[in-house]
């Protein structure tokens, strides 16, 4: 068995056709046939069955299928791993994170590591809080930021870097809009834009909304701030998000008003496997990071 009929069995796999395999691949259509004939006649079983014009993995191709991902992604993974140790400096960081994090924090940190190591390339993932953590044990990424911080979690060490302050946002016209302050109860007749369930700032805000003696009640939900925060600003309800997710990309902006009671806030942590050692590349942004946020001398543990 042969590493080019595993990557020719893959890829017929998943374009469910031999000629758009054989496109992808830039080899010849009957190579292609050539070596998944030869991979079935090794295996004495059938990998591929047809169904009309394409094929399709039989119950036994797909258990097969399976094994071969996993296969070749840590044979990648190996050959990245090579690659990295004999020039760190010239390797690919794997980094996870939330959207709201997108719009400031990820831009800046990346901008300033790339000023040292302008060779480093990146692959950003990003998704919603159990998404992340299922990312970093599968090692679909290397690192993640992550809120709030998990605290305890016996596969994922990691560091909470920063702690964000959440402000109440609303309507210009809003009564209270133009108040250095003011307390979360305030709010409570005034109907919230929150984000949707599964993402990790829903509860935050939930919780507070609680915690100041009322439960929210929801006019719209959403998955992304700018969503939210246009809604708010075109007078549809009222919310309350982090001071990164504040920062302007349209002219049409809500109020900002800092919340005194309670104090909302955030956990912001960067993430990764216990049980695996990052690539020294990866290690690298790691360090520079926990300089960046002052942390190099202050690390907490996951325990």
């Amino acid at each position: 068995m042969e590493l080019r009929q595993l990557q020719y069995f893959l890829k017929v796999a998943q374009k469910e056709h031999v000629t758009q395999a054989a496109e992808e691949l830039h080899v010849a259509q009957s190579a292609v046939s050539r070596q998944i004939h030869h991979l079935e006649e090794e295996l004495g079983v059938d990998l591929f069955m047809h169904k009309g014009r394409n094929l399709q993995l039989t119950p036994v191709g797909q258990l097969f299928c399976k094994r071969v991902e996993g296969i070749l992604k840590d044979l990648d993974r190996a050959v990245g791993e090579v690659h990295e140790f004999s020039d760190p400096e010239k390797g690919e960081i794997r980094i996870g994170f939330p959207h709201s994090l997108g719009i400031h924090l990820i831009p800046s940190v990346v901008s300033e590591f790339r000023k040292r190591y302008p060779n480093v390339k990146f692959k950003f993932k990003q998704g919603m809080y159990p998404t992340l953590i299922r990312d970093v044990l599968s090692s679909e990424v290397d690192l993640a930021f992550i809120s709030p911080f998990p605290e305890k979690h016996e596969q994922i060490g990691g560091d909470v870097v920063l702690t964000e302050e959440l402000y109440a946002i609303l309507p210009q016209n809003h009564p209270l809009a133009g108040e250095e302050s003011i307390r979360l109860e305030q709010l409570k007749e005034d109907k919230f834009i929150l984000f949707s369930k599964g993402y990790s700032l829903r509860p935050i805000v939930w919780h507070a909304c609680l915690e100041a003696g009322f439960t929210p009640r929801i006019a719209f939900e959403g998955e992304e701030t700018d969503a939210i925060r246009g809604l708010v600003a075109a007078g549809m309800g009222v919310s309350v998000l982090p001071e990164m997710a504040l920062f302007q990309t349209n002219p049409l902006q809500p109020a900002r008003v800092r919340l005194s009671s309670p104090r909302v806030t955030r956990s912001i942590g960067l993430i990764h496997r216990n049980d695996e050692k990052l690539p020294l590349v990866a290690q690298s942004f790691r360090s520079f990071l926990l300089d960046y946020f002052g942390l190099e001398n202050n690390k907490t543990p996951v325990n």
